[in-house]
């Protein structure tokens, strides 16, 4: 299934620590980055679009554990990586995005995703 991400600026880093859990090694802390959405009040997000297995979204509304790969001295932030869960708002249809909610829609085209987000492009990426 195609999960679109919709991250808000100040969740950037905990998303980031929450993407290496449910990913696969340390680079997927870099999955959000560039602030190149923005909703309709200008609150800036970053975003991600990817293909995802089932697990994926068990893994996301289950407790989370440290990845395998994450041995001492660790990489991940496990702390980080609850509150990103926490704000997770996983949905099948339209739901907007917030600055303060880690907004998910699966089953839908990236673009189509973002858009039923509230989110356009910002012309200038930031």
């Amino acid at each position: 299934m195609r999960i679109t991400v919709a991250c808000p600026e100040a969740l950037i880093p905990d998303a980031n620590q929450l993407a290496m859990v449910l990913a696969f090694s340390p680079a997927d802390e870099l999955t959000y980055g560039a602030l190149n959405w923005q909703d309709a009040a200008g609150n800036l997000y970053t975003a991600a679009s990817f293909e995802a297995r089932d697990e994926w979204v068990i893994g996301a509304q289950s407790e989370l554990t440290r990845p395998g790969w994450d041995v001492e001295p660790y990489v991940v932030n496990m702390t980080g990586a609850g509150r990103a869960q926490a704000a997770l708002v996983f949905a099948q249809e339209a739901v907007e995005a917030t600055p303060t909610t880690l907004t998910a829609i699966g089953g839908m085209d990236g673009l189509a995703a973002l858009a039923a987000m509230g989110l356009t492009l910002v012309e200038e990426p930031l």
